[in-house]
């Protein structure tokens, strides 16, 4: 794969709670159905708890150990045949007796090259994830044939320390993989925009779309977003896929020209007048 040009492609779907057998074959369809239509793409990405939706009790039913989770075999199976990377969105993943939001990356090969563990829960507003969830502890890089992911999953986005610290770790693309509510749309439009913006980066923002238990409603905006904001693909509230071409030689020269992170200081300590 020539570095310069990668394409990426972000499936977005409406998970059935708590229901991992069909969810796995919805997204399975999807992946196929796009993967032939878009049949040159380097990277696919999913959003978060797709196996689950975003149904917080149905977690503890729905976990899956890395060695036999099904979830997993069908993404390695869909790796190999089509010769593409998978950002597997996040499944939930029984450690012992801990439950973690992890996200798989699997190479073309059909290989787990490396996982990621959600380091921020969402536990408030009636949320209760950290009920059942434990913590990532750091976060991870993912690095396929040369292409450095900053993986994050959804709460994440607020905390703009962890994707600082990716593009000093030489990031090339910002991922954030969610399962974001219709009510915090401006919140979602306007933070993943600013994390590709503030790090000169290119983002990945994909969210689940459909009803959830309560009658509320996931978000269902994903985005392809380049190093100045601009959305280059998006799709609102169906299910489907969203696909861009992007040119990183284009982006380490903006980065070269508008050299923001070279004026960062070593520190910020605040003076209380």
């Amino acid at each position: 794969m020539e570095k310069k040009k990668i394409k990426l492609l972000a499936v977005q779907m409406e998970s059935a709670l708590g229901d991992v057998g069909l969810n796995i074959e919805t997204v399975k369809n999807l992946l196929i159905a796009n993967l032939e239509k878009y049949d040159d793409t380097d990277f696919v990405f999913l959003p978060e708890l797709w196996t689950v939706g975003w149904d917080c009790p149905s977690i503890p039913k729905c976990a899956e150990s890395i060695e036999d989770a099904e979830s997993l075999r069908m993404l390695k199976e869909t790796a190999s045949k089509y010769g593409v990377n998978i950002i597997g969105g996040s499944f939930v993943r029984k450690e012992g007796d801990k439950l973690f939001n992890t996200s798989p990356v699997i190479n073309r090969h059909g290989e787990l090259v490396c996982t990621y563990d959600k380091n921020h829960l969402f536990s408030y507003l009636g949320d209760t994830e950290g009920d059942y969830i434990t913590p990532g502890e750091n976060p991870v890089v993912a690095n396929i044939e040369g292409v450095k992911l900053g993986l994050t999953i959804c709460y994440d986005i607020r905390f703009p320390e962890i994707y600082r610290a990716y593009r000093k770790a030489g990031a090339d693309i910002l991922v954030n993989m969610a399962a974001w509510p219709k009510l915090r749309k401006i919140h979602w439009d306007t933070l993943t925009r600013a994390r590709a913006v503030e790090n000169q980066s290119y983002m990945v923002a994909l969210t689940q779309t459909g009803l959830l238990a309560d009658g509320s409603e996931n978000l269902g905006h994903s985005m392809i977003i380049d190093y100045s904001g601009k959305i280059l693909s998006e799709i609102e509230e169906k299910e489907g896929g969203i696909y861009a071409e992007i040119d990183l030689d284009e982006m380490y020269e903006f980065r070269n020209q508008c050299t923001v992170l070279n004026d960062i200081k070593d520190s910020y300590e605040v003076i209380i007048k």
